[in-house]
């Protein structure tokens, strides 16, 4: 069965869910090689490699979320 091909546009529009998706994922403890074989890790590497100026690369930004997610709350 033919994949269905995405436009750049329509990656975009869907790059926050994509991040969201992203962070379900570590928060459900899953490992950087399950995450990687994803279809939001898919997407978000395409949109890096076609704007990479506008878009982190996926491992960036599965560091970014890894640090959010582990830092301890700030007692105020």
């Amino acid at each position: 069965m033919p994949q269905a091909k995405l436009t750049i546009g329509e990656l975009e529009a869907g790059y926050p869910m994509y991040c969201k998706a992203l962070r379900r994922l570590l928060q459900q403890g899953k490992s950087a090689k399950e995450i990687e074989r994803t279809v939001c890790w898919g997407h978000l590497e395409t949109l890096n490699r076609c704007l990479p100026t506008r878009y982190k690369s996926p491992s960036y930004l599965l560091a970014l979320i890894r640090r959010d997610i582990e830092k301890p709350e700030s007692s105020g």
